[in-house]
């Protein structure tokens, strides 16, 4: 679902502001029917959710799934940072 580039956009777009549907169509580039595809995924998953204003359909971040991703990312990152580290003692031993 996030590996999709288009809804990394949305929620990087999301994490600035809430934004209406319409503007996010416009920031795209995407048809309105192909923007609202991908944020309905992103709402069932439970990353986003909508708030009607009028005529107006709002998206904004919701904080609670993204902070259990992360929570999981956790162990990982130890990973990414053992190795980063192991990378630059292994140039800084080795300059050339």
């Amino acid at each position: 679902m996030l590996a999709e580039p288009t809804r990394r956009r949305i929620l990087d777009l999301l994490l600035e502001r809430p934004r209406p549907v319409g503007e996010l169509v416009e920031q795209l580039g995407l048809s309105q029917p192909g923007t609202s595809k991908h944020l309905k995924v992103l709402r069932d998953a439970g990353l986003v959710r909508v708030r009607q204003d009028a005529q107006r359909r709002w998206y904004e971040l919701a904080p609670g799934p993204l902070a259990e991703i992360d929570a999981w990312l956790t162990p990982y990152r130890r990973l990414w940072s053992r190795s980063l580290d192991d990378l630059e003692a292994h140039l800084d031993a080795n300059p050339e």
